[in-house]
């Protein structure tokens, strides 16, 4: 859709009862970590806020716990006594000074939880939990019910709108509503009349508790992917009877997080899962929210077109771009910072125990920190238009510094244009795209396809040098031979469509150039490829015939190391990324020792210590990264030896990331006087 096309439906207002919406995307819940951080409600009043400023109308929290057995670990945040009323309130009214509306949500864990007092319906330990799960007494769903009750009490007290009514995503209502993790015999546990009566009977005591006027969501969960999940006739009665028991609104959850589908992460379609909530539409009176894998204004304007859903939620989003609504209603969305799906710097943050922030806004989650006040206007030359070149150029810029960027490619982007090769990662492109107009909009002089050198430094007091990476070349590989590619060059051709390729190096590099060689010609749909029923014929949405998906190039990664293939690849995605390659045939080779080159292929020995000649078409050299040359003019007797600044792959090859390159670019920037 072009800049200069309105969104019509996207910011129509819509009435909900309690509170007129002033648009239809809302900001999904997402736990940042602040809720359980010293100090942290003050943060996130101001996360919250910037949100709202910027034209969001409708905000839902992290997931809050209703009681201790409920919190997700030992010291998960809840809403269980008079003194978090205090603790909160400094959320809504930051959020209402802004304009806006925010709702807590309520997520019991269950089984979950990581800690050693969790419940269930019955004592079933997760594939995922740590722990196994005491099962709930008759007396303890009362009491876990009022328990409800009483943190939707305590929310309004706080100043709240609203809660979202965590029931998807495997926790503890999930746990209730399915046969195979409700084994229980009484009034909660049988028919599905039975197991629904739970989630039912929490709807009813919130809304006996806070009355008509205060909005209940119920996030619900659509579409399972666990084996003997919810029937899709369950989703649907479950559906019409919390609208009968006084939900305003139902959002749509995708997925437990057992499931062995991915839902979230960067390879899913944009708006993937929009058919799911399409097929809910007119089953019921009250507004659809549908969500995962939104990104930008064109793709929601599409699923409310299409009528797909009354509203889209999206949570990740609002990390990338604290602006997305006022820029969409701008009808700019070429300078919308664009979430890449990637989790690094958010999801995989919350499982270290870190606070999320996000890989392209290293601002996110650091709301509170003041903008650095520069006493003058500096000059500086950026050397290297990669990640961390484009994040430092463009923040130095925004700052008010006169900053000239020389790139010796012909094009912005750095190891991102070869990262948006790999099937699942086009949206890389999207954060060159945003960088480049960042670019142009605070004024900054680019140059392409030359190298800097002394000249260009004059007049210049800081030089910050971003030249970046260049593959490893193992000293037993030579280059030059036909057969032998780094991995820059092998990206750069169309993959083979036929053969053998040993790829050295299991490494996330590795893992992508596999995925790059074996995705292509793939003739399944995202859902037929991961085995989901789209007729939404059998329980949890499982198709029971998953497609043989085998590559026609044979792939075989090898690996020095005798650990897992991909161990260090993200916590929310590594898994992915493995189930695939292993779908795909591609077999993997540890503990391996090099011993050289032949016309054929290489020669290894294994780790039983076993001599080998290995027959391919073509190696590709994935076996990490070492800095690229710092610029020649540094040596030069005409450099004026000016303040020489070193970030990204240039500073430190080892362990290198887009999410460390574009924060040392951020942070340098904010940091020069």
């Amino acid at each position: 859709m072009s800049q200069n096309t309105p969104y019509p439906r996207l910011f129509t207002p819509i009435d909900l009862g309690p509170f007129t919406l002033a648009n239809r995307v809302i900001m999904g819940s997402m736990h940042v970590g602040l809720e359980e951080e010293r100090g942290g409600m003050k943060k996130l009043a101001a996360f919250y806020a910037e949100r709202a400023a910027a034209g969001t109308a409708l905000i839902v929290t992290g997931g809050i716990a209703p009681n201790m057995a409920g919190a997700l670990g030992p010291f998960g945040a809840t809403m269980s006594r008079r003194w978090h009323v205090k603790q909160h309130r400094v959320i809504p009214e930051a959020v209402h000074a802004e304009g806006g509306r925010i709702l807590l949500q309520l997520l019991h864990g269950g089984r979950y939880s990581h800690h050693p007092f969790c419940v269930a319906p019955s004592a079933l330990q997760a594939p995922i939990g740590r722990f196994k799960p005491r099962a709930l007494t008759r007396r303890g769903v009362q009491r876990t019910i009022r328990d409800y009750a009483h943190s939707a009490t305590l929310a309004q007290q706080a100043g709240y709108d609203g809660v979202e009514i965590m029931g998807s995503e495997g926790y503890l209502i999930n746990q209730f509503l399915v046969q195979s993790t409700n084994l229980r015999r009484d009034e909660w546990g049988g028919t599905f009349e039975r197991r629904m009566a739970f989630p039912l009977a929490i709807v009813r005591a919130i809304r006996s508790a806070v009355g008509e006027d205060f909005l209940i969501m119920f996030r619900l969960s659509m579409l399972d992917l666990v084996a003997d999940g919810s029937s899709w006739e369950e989703v649907v009665q479950l559906a019409q009877a919390l609208e009968h028991a006084g939900v305003h609104v139902i959002n749509t959850g995708i997925g437990w997080h057992e499931a062995r589908i991915p839902t979230i992460a960067s390879m899913v379609p944009h708006g993937g899962f929009a058919w799911v909530t399409q097929r809910l539409m007119g089953h019921v009176g009250i507004p659809l929210v549908t969500t995962n894998r939104f990104n930008m204004p064109d793709q929601i304007e599409h699923a409310l077109e299409s009528g797909c859903a009354d509203l889209v939620s999206m949570a990740r989003p609002f990390l990338a771009d604290s602006q997305w609504v006022a820029k969409a209603q701008q009808r700019t969305p070429e300078h919308i910072n664009t979430c890449i799906g990637c989790n690094q710097a958010c999801l995989d943050h919350i499982f270290q125990r870190k606070t999320a922030t996000c890989l392209v806004n290293p601002r996110a989650g650091h709301e509170t920190d003041v903008d650095p006040q520069p006493t003058r206007q500096i000059r500086v030359l950026v050397v290297g238009g990669g990640p961390a070149g484009l994040s430092c150029a463009a923040e130095l810029a925004r700052l008010g510094h006169k900053v000239r960027l020389i790139e010796e490619a012909a094009e912005l982007g750095g190891q991102f244009n070869l990262a948006r090769r790999i099937p699942g990662k086009e949206d890389f492109s999207e954060t060159i795209r945003y960088f480049t107009h960042q670019l142009k909009k605070f004024g900054v002089e680019v140059v392409l396809g030359r190298r800097a050198d002394e000249r260009d430094a004059a007049g210049c007091e800081v030089v910050v040098l971003a030249t970046g990476v260049r593959p490893r070349i193992p000293a037993l590989f030579d280059p030059r031979l036909p057969h032998v590619q780094a991995y820059d060059e092998a990206l750069k051709q169309p993959p083979p469509t036929e053969g053998v390729v040993a790829v050295i190096g299991a490494g996330g590099i590795g893992f992508d150039v596999a995925d790059w060689l074996t995705h292509q010609g793939d003739p399944h749909s995202f859902e037929s490829a991961w085995g989901i029923d789209r007729e939404l014929k059998e329980r949890g949405g499982l198709s029971p015939n998953r497609p043989h998906r085998t590559s026609p190039v044979q792939v075989h990664v090898f690996q020095r190391g005798t650990e897992k293939p991909g161990q260090n690849l993200g916590k929310t995605t590594g898994w992915i990324h493995r189930v695939t390659l292993r779908q795909r045939g591609v077999q993997f080779h540890t503990g391996v020792e090099y011993l050289g080159t032949t016309s054929a292929g290489f020669r290894y020995r294994d780790q039983d210590g076993n001599e080998r000649d290995f027959k391919c078409d073509r190696i590709i050299l994935c076996a990490g990264q070492t800095s690229n040359p710092a610029p020649e003019f540094l040596n030069s007797v005409a450099f004026d030896r000016q303040r020489v600044e070193y970030i990204g792959g240039l500073k430190e090859a080892r362990g290198i990331d887009a999410q460390r390159a574009i924060r040392e670019g951020w942070e340098l920037a904010r940091q020069l006087r």
